[in-house]
């Protein structure tokens, strides 16, 4: 009897998440963006607009900001880094405020925007479920002192005053999903993915991960080996895409997890940018030594900022100039390949969320947009958000626009794509 009451419970949830699927609407497409035949999004982690912008050891990245069009008004949404991923390709937190790891292929679970439930990390939440169906997300107040941040004067989610109500009208996709629907192809190039792939793989170093069984690595060292001596270079928070039920299952390869492959490998971003054999979107996450994210056991050219306060003085010089680098060869080797040559073409190089320092700073982010066409070094004071690119992004697909990306009060990105 009891296995006949589960069955039933896992059945009546299946069919609401199907049905919210079935029922949910995308908006009209955007407009203000002409067609771009091929977008690379570089993804870059954890530091304001400020401490970027003339930093001495980001020679390259700020070359690039004044050769280029540079947003000087975009704010990430909310915290932490998952968040703005999420809100970066799908126009919504999906009920997700923490940087949790995937319930891998759960069946049994209800998604967050389907049960109501949020995700945070203080107080700390279990794994989350494979999203999908539709429903209702999390609100993001414009102070932040319940989650990362638990006490005044908060963290700053936004500008500081502008807030999101919790949408009841959340569709469970992103715009890998679109494109798909359209004929259009997709990847997620993640630097320090392990050959295996990116199927429950939480973390990495390139070669050993959560999965790996360091009992079988003989004869035994004393201390024996242990995950603990992982660096985490790849982190599965900063994959959004493979928090999503379909493409954890994979019933279409094209919107699947063999769209998430690492840098190198004969499918890997910089093969593909030899060949000039690269998707319509290209969403690049250099790992967490090579984004400015920073780990505490790699090292000290990769320890973490020092000091959280949005000024320059407290980074660690030698991890912003290490980003740096990493945009300059993937910049470069864009600018070199085939696929930069022909149609019309664009690169955003951006961070997902500043230093965490608390209020009054705010949540804005340095957002570069490169083009093979038009015109540049504009700079743009217009009021933009993620949802603001996901738009222009949607815009420049010919897709229907998705979750906030809708919103009336979402600005297309015009002057800096056009």
């Amino acid at each position: 009897m009891i296995s006949i009451k589960k069955s039933l419970v896992v059945v009546c949830l299946l069919a609401a998440i199907c049905a919210g699927t079935a029922f949910a609407v995308e908006g009209s497409t955007p407009r203000g963006v002409s067609h771009l035949d091929h977008v690379f999004v570089v993804m870059m982690e954890n530091h304001g607009y400020s401490q970027i912008l003339n930093n001495p050891n980001a020679p390259f990245i700020n070359g690039l900001a004044k050769s280029a069009n540079t947003a000087t008004n975009y704010f990430a949404v909310a915290h932490p880094s998952l968040t703005n991923y999420l809100e970066v390709v799908g126009g919504s937190n999906f009920g997700v405020h923490s940087d949790n790891y995937p319930d891998w292929h759960s069946t049994s679970c209800t998604p967050n925007i389907v049960s109501g439930a949020v995700s945070t990390d203080n107080p700390a939440t279990g794994l989350i479920c494979p999203i999908a169906g539709s429903g209702t997300d999390a609100a993001t107040p414009a102070l932040d002192i319940t989650n990362e941040t638990q006490s005044t004067p908060g963290d700053v989610n936004i500008d500081g005053h502008l807030s999101f109500d919790a949408d009841p009208n959340v569709t469970g996709k992103t715009i890998a999903d679109q494109l798909v629907a359209a004929g259009r192809n997709w990847k997620s190039y993640q630097e320090s993915l392990p050959i295996g792939g990116a199927d429950r793989v939480n973390y990495s170093d390139g070669f050993y991960s959560n999965l790996t069984d360091f009992t079988r690595i003989t004869p035994v060292l004393n201390p024996p080996l242990s995950s603990s001596g992982i660096v985490y270079l790849y982190a599965v928070k900063h994959n959004p895409f493979v928090y999503f039920a379909n493409v954890q299952e994979g019933k279409d390869p094209r919107l699947s997890l063999q769209r998430t492959v690492s840098f190198e490998g004969v499918n890997g971003l910089y093969a593909d940018l030899r060949s000039g054999n690269v998707p319509s979107f290209s969403f690049i996450a250099p790992n967490q030594c090579n984004d400015q994210h920073g780990r505490g056991n790699a090292g000290p050219f990769c320890n973490y900022d020092p000091v959280s306060d949005g000024s320059q003085a407290g980074l660690n010089p030698a991890l912003v100039q290490r980003g740096d680098l990493e945009v300059e060869r993937i910049v470069t080797s864009i600018k070199h390949s085939p696929a930069w040559q022909q149609g019309r073409n664009a690169i955003v190089v951006m961070w997902d969320e500043n230093d965490y320092s608390q209020a009054p700073n705010t949540n804005q982010v340095l957002v570069i947009v490169d083009t093979n066409y038009g015109t540049h070094r504009v700079k743009s004071g217009k009021f933009y958000t993620h949802f603001s690119l996901l738009k222009s992004l949607e815009a420049a697909f010919d897709l229907p626009c998705l979750n906030h990306a809708c919103d009336a009060a979402t600005n297309v990105m015009s002057d800096l794509f056009r």
